[in-house]
């Protein structure tokens, strides 16, 4: 989050207006999901975090950029 500057507000503005784009039910440490949504400042914005607690634990977040993303929401395979 901090390498990629982007700020809690842009998190939690990303996660308000995310979608949900992947995911990992059986991940190793528990289920968690891909949510691509828009920074604050208009980039995209990946947030992993967690989709089976009580409470949100934010794993990472990222600006989706090629060679790993042809779009914010399409992997390149």
């Amino acid at each position: 989050m901090v390498a990629e500057n982007f700020s809690l507000d842009d998190v939690l503005d990303g996660l308000a207006n995310s979608e949900p784009l992947e995911n990992y039910p059986e991940h190793k440490r528990g289920a968690c999901g891909l949510f691509g949504g828009v920074a604050l400042d208009g980039r995209p914005v990946h947030i992993v975090c967690t989709t089976a607690h009580p409470v949100l634990i934010v794993i990472t977040v990222y600006e989706p950029k090629p060679p790993k993303w042809l779009t914010p929401t399409q992997r390149n395979h």
